[in-house]
């Protein structure tokens, strides 16, 4: 492991401060809450759409298809679209700097949350299922492409030492964005002040000063005080070198393991997200069967589907936010990575257990709830910290092609889990709980790989910290 994981004393008030939440050194406080209030403004931004487009998909009805498949299949597609953007994204990182690619790429979806409000159902057009869809793969590309960016920009910045320390910090950022934004979003929409349409133009609003915020943060460095090194990145391609990102995970056992973990817990997460949101829409259709037939059903269905993923992400969030804020730093500086790699599988094994028990939308619910928490604090957390060994190449290659493709890859399996699941073997609800333990288990052996081959990518940053930071294809 890396000697950096001491703070230099002696530290300013602001410093001393954030040692609640992690070993913060001298002069590095400003930069790290620069970073947290940056990932807090994008998954905000997100977490304002995410409801929007669970209620706009449940009233993009597609002749003889089931709400579960529509769902499930525009997963799918997400991970077919990935496949075309990935590689522009790698040709943009290899010929712009860290700052100009982050600006360009967030640029790009702060239009499109404009061009999508416009489409919005019975505003400049009537309800069209496609575009409804097409807005599902939008928000879904948005979430893995910012998120994995951010996190990208912030290992490269850091570098191992520093990151594994600061980490569990700048990532409270992201649980206290997606918290506020769930809450936010909720709360606006039950105020009757906007539509919920309305919260995909007000995402806009903290996506550009997210991107500012990131301007800001590299401009100034971990400590305030940008090296020669800092300076030098400033001018460099973000990522050097011809490699793509597919050829780095191939060639790497240790980037294929964290792409195989990925798509694996994507898998089981996606899984249990779609036979929730099945169990919502025959719920939310019992309760008002008696409006079935009249003008205002779909808007009825969408209002109500939109209220309940609100209230849901805002208790996954706020459970996360405390996890991260309170537990992760401790974890990571009783054990290290695997003290917190372990943690969601294990969750996820106890979750899906009681679900297959009792299939009950409030039990459902429930077990969502602790598991996406710990997924969203403990194992992002995880996950992130295991690109610190790896060079600036790997970090934005590598990483977003992991962080995205093979997470829809994931939701692309559950998706084909639904269409053998309901078509061919029609399987009950139980069942498909039944068959994600199985899945969990593969996760567990992953993670105790990812463990050992961490351990020795760490080893050997400490042995040739120029070879980390340069270009070792080792």
């Amino acid at each position: 492991m890396s000697n950096n994981h001491a703070p230099e004393p002696p530290a300013g008030l602001l410093e001393r401060s954030l040692r609640l939440f992690a070993p913060v050194g001298d002069r590095e406080g400003l930069t790290s809450l620069l970073l947290l209030a940056n990932v807090f403004l994008v998954l905000m931004a997100y977490y304002f759409i995410k409801p929007v487009r669970e209620g706009w998909l449940s009233v993009s009805d597609i002749g003889g298809l089931s709400k579960l498949e529509v769902k499930a299949y525009s997963a799918f597609a997400q991970s077919l679209l990935l496949v075309l953007v990935l590689p522009l994204y790698a040709a943009l990182a290899t010929r712009l700097p860290r700052r100009a690619l982050i600006t360009r790429v967030g640029g790009v979806f702060t239009i499109l949350l404009t061009v999508f409000w416009l489409l919005q159902p019975d505003l400049l057009i009537p309800v069209n299922p496609f575009v409804g869809v097409a807005f599902y793969l939008y928000v879904g590309i948005f979430g893995v492409t910012l998120v994995a960016q951010f996190w990208s920009f912030a290992a490269d910045m850091y570098g191992e030492g520093r990151g594994e320390r600061l980490f569990p910090l700048v990532a409270i950022g992201a649980s206290a964005g997606a918290t506020v934004g769930a809450w936010a979003g909720e709360t606006l929409i039950k105020s009757r002040l906007v539509d919920a349409a309305d919260l995909v133009l007000l995402a806009a609003v903290p996506l550009v000063l997210a991107l500012w915020l990131a301007r800001l943060a590299d401009r100034r460095g971990p400590s305030g005080q940008p090296s020669q090194a800092t300076e030098t990145r400033w001018a460099q391609p973000a990522a050097p070198g011809a490699e793509s990102g597919y050829d780095l995970i191939v060639r790497h056992r240790y980037l294929g393991g964290i792409a195989l973990m990925t798509l694996v817990f994507n898998w089981v997460v996606a899984n249990g997200d779609n036979i929730l949101f099945a169990a919502v829409q025959e719920a939310l259709a019992g309760q008002h069967a008696e409006a079935l037939g009249t003008a205002g059903y779909a808007a009825l269905i969408n209002t109500a589907t939109t209220a309940f993923y609100g209230d849901l992400y805002f208790w996954v969030n706020l459970l996360g936010l405390l996890l991260q804020a309170f537990v992760v730093s401790r974890l990571v500086a009783i054990g290290g990575v695997p003290a917190v790699l372990l943690v969601t599988p294990i969750v996820s094994l106890v979750a899906y257990f009681s679900m297959a028990l009792s299939p009950l939308v409030s039990v459902l619910k429930t077990m969502k709830i602790a598991e996406n928490a710990t997924n969203y604090s403990l194992n992002n957390t995880a996950r992130h910290m295991l690109w610190l060994p790896t060079t600036k190449t790997m970090l934005y290659k590598a990483k977003p092609t992991v962080d995205t493709l093979f997470v829809r890859i994931g939701d692309g399996l559950a998706a084909v889990t639904v269409l053998l699941g309901t078509r061919i073997f029609h399987l009950e609800t139980v069942q498909y709980f039944q068959l994600n333990v199985v899945i969990v288990c593969l996760w567990v052996l992953l993670a105790f790989y990812l463990m050992r081959e961490n351990r020795r990518w760490a080893e050997r940053a400490v042995a040739s910290p120029l070879a980390a930071a340069g270009g070792n294809t080792a």
